[in-house]
Parts: structure tokens; sequence; C-alpha cells
């Protein structure tokens, strides 16, 4: 390392520490939520064998369930291997609870790209796709990164709208991710305008970064994916739906089939990962954030524009890096490939990917095929070039990933 970026490294890491220390009390209230969930369910060794074929009322798997209710607050969960990102996760439940000539309204602005593509947002809309079911969609954007609650409640007052769709994370966007008492707040105006309207949270890569998730404070839903925050970089796939009971049984019948629901789905040997990754989930949370916030302020003092500074209150672990021109942004990506622990003789350049309207730059030298609580990072090739960058297992290991990238886009 050279002096001037040891000296930035220090400077940095004695700027951070109030964070830090915050980050580690978040850690410890979620690690108490998490255990006394394991404990007060009941989890035996036995619930770690899984079984095969139709998995029928699989004990192990239905124990996990349970566990994600508990921690979640929620009243039932579906976290199944057969889920296989956060984007099916979401579409399982957008079609399972929208039916032909229903709408659904998105109060946080365009949702995730991928997501796009499962509305029917867009010039070439899939025959799959919810528009092509006869599903509506609607739209109302942020101000100033924050709900626009007049706006939310005039077009609610008009009572023909079924599902609310909130997005906690930013997505491939420059607006600032939420945190859960932003949400709070729209949950309660919804209500008093509408008790009926169906709340669903995409909570992508906001677990565990705060101390409330979006059912304690009324929604009836929330999607998430194993391959993020709660598999820990340990869970290999799946993903989990939890809410109301109802919802989930509906959600579960778009998986499965009408009238099997839940009762089938084998876990495959996958029970202990879950476990084991939901288990280490806060502390490897904690570990992307400070990822984050160790990067967030070295890109700042090195000129660049990022969001969220590094003292910001956080909703996500997602870190923007504004990097002003498409060679950095190529760069830095192929950098964090080169600080990976797989593959980081590769170097990866932009292509194209279902699901995307502009090539996009993804790297990722991961254990789990496209996980991203993993130190990855990406970005479309669009202005202003903008890299997104998630994960961490460990701020040391986070750490190393982020100096390599600033070194080889210096270069």
């Amino acid at each position: 390392m050279n002096t001037d970026l040891e000296k930035l490294v220090k400077e940095v890491e004695e700027e951070i520490k109030p964070q830090f220390q915050e980050l580690d009390r978040i850690c410890e209230v979620n690690s108490k939520k998490v255990l006394e969930a394991f404990q007060k369910c009941d989890l035996q060794e036995s619930h770690l064998t899984s079984a095969t074929g139709y998995g029928i009322d699989e004990p192990g798997r239905n124990k996990i369930e349970e566990i994600y209710a508990k921690i979640f607050k929620a009243e039932d969960a579906l976290v199944r291997t057969q889920l296989i990102s956060g984007t099916h996760a979401l579409t399982v439940t957008l079609f399972g609870l929208l039916r032909p000539g229903e709408k659904m309204l998105s109060i946080t602005g365009a949702p995730y790209d991928t997501l796009q593509t499962v509305i029917g947002i867009g010039e070439n809309v899939s025959k799959s796709s919810l528009k092509a079911f006869n599903i509506d969609y609607e739209q109302i954007e942020l101000v100033d990164n924050d709900f626009d609650l007049e706006a939310i409640k005039t077009r609610l007052s008009k009572k023909d709208i079924k599902l609310v769709e909130i997005q906690k994370s930013r997505g491939y966007s420059t607006r600032e991710s939420l945190t859960i008492e932003k949400i709070e707040r729209a949950i309660k105006l919804i209500r008093e305008v509408n008790k009926d309207v169906i709340i669903m949270v995409d909570n992508c890569y906001g677990e565990f970064v705060e101390e409330k998730e979006p059912i304690e404070v009324g929604a009836d839903i929330a999607v998430g994916s194993l391959m993020k925050n709660l598999g820990a970089g340990i869970a290999t796939s799946g993903a989990y739906i939890v809410g109301k009971k109802d919802l989930i049984e509906l959600c579960a019948e778009r998986l499965t089939s009408p009238g099997i629901g839940k009762e089938i789905g084998p876990s495959l040997n996958q029970n202990p990962l879950l476990l084991k990754g939901l288990f280490f989930a806060p502390s490897v949370v904690k570990s992307s954030v400070k990822t984050a916030i160790f990067a967030s302020r070295c890109l700042e003092k090195l000129g660049y524009e990022v969001e969220p500074k590094y003292n910001d209150k956080r909703g996500d672990i997602v870190q923007t890096l504004s990097l002003g021109t498409e060679e950095n942004l190529v760069k830095f990506c192929q950098g964090i490939q080169k600080g990976s622990p797989i593959d980081s003789n590769v170097l990866p350049y932009p292509g194209d990917m279902g699901g995307y309207e502009d090539k996009v730059i993804m790297a990722a030298g991961t254990f789990t095929q496209g996980s991203t609580i993993e130190l990855s990072c990406d970005g479309p090739i669009r202005e202003p070039y903008i890299a997104y960058m998630q994960g961490g297992l460990t701020y040391e290991y986070g750490k190393l990933g982020i100096l390599k990238a600033i070194k080889f886009m210096q270069k």
C-alpha cells in the first residue's frame, strides 16, 4: 500500500469509529432477536435433516418458517430454496395476490429494473408480465427522498388500489434508501385512508440494518432474498415471504399448486445452511454496513460523490459511488473482482443482461453465484456512471477489497 493510501485509511478509520459503535449495538439487538426465536421455537437437531421428493410437511422446513415468522413478528412465512431470487419471490407474491382487472401502486417511484419487467413497464412487454394479465400499474414518485404523503392520500382515497408496493432499497436509482421510520409514517397514513389495501414491502438489502422490520410497523407482507442479508453468505439459494397467514397461503399456492400450498417443497439438505445463515446474519450484515461506510468515506475524501455519506442513517447495505466516467466505473468493478477470493484473475466487462435495459457490469468473486451479501459491485453503463456496491462477509475482507478497487481505478 502506498503512503498516501495508508494515510487515508488511518484518517478514515478514526473518523468512522462512532458509526461502527452504533452498528455493534444494532447487531447485538438483532442477534438477541434471532437467538430468542431459535429458542422459543424449540429448534432441535432433528430439524437439521431434510426431505426429498414431495417434502410433504417436512418438519425442518416448517420449523425454519416458524422461526422466520417469529423474527419478523409475522403470522406466517414461506422460506424456500425453490424461490430462486428476490425477484422470483416478488413475482410469486404479486401474481399470488393480484387478479386481472386489479391495480397495484408503487409509492416509491419506479421499482428495480428486473421488477419492471415483471410488471410490464416499458416498450417490450413480456407476454408473461402482470400487464399481459390485465393487471394495472401506477406509481407515485418520492419527493426529496421521502414519501409524497399528500399524493398517496389522494390516490388511495379512490379505493380502487388492491396492493401498494414499497421498495426499501434504491435499486439502480439515485434516490436514498428508505429507513423504517419513513416507511412507518407512510403505512400509518395509508391505514388512515384505506384499511383493506395490501401493503407489500420489497425488503431486499434491508434486513437487520435497523432494529425493526416492515411487518412490525404495519406492512402486510415483506419479501427478500437469502442470497442477500439473511443468507449471510452461507445459504446457497432461496428467498422468503413473511406476513399475514391468508396472504402467505396465496403466495404458497402460486409457488406450488392451488389446494397444496405450503404442504410440499423438499429442502434438499439445505436446512443447516438456511439456519446457520440466519444465525450469522446480524453479524454479517454489520460487517457489510461497516464495509460500505469505509468505502463511502474513502471515496468521498478522494473527491467522488457518494450516497449515503459515512455518517448518514442507513436503511440498507447498498453504497453508491458516482465515479464520473465509464472507465472509472468499469475499473472500480474490475478492482473489486481482483479483491475477491474467487476468480480474482477474471476481468468483468459490461454486457447485456436479461431484465435490464442498459449494459451492466457486475463484479463478484463469490462462494455463491449472485450472492450480494458477499462483497460485490455492479452498475448500469449510463450517466452518471454509478457503482452500486454492497456486501462484505467480514469488515477486514471488505476493506481489503475496497482498497484493491481504489488502487486499480487509480492506475
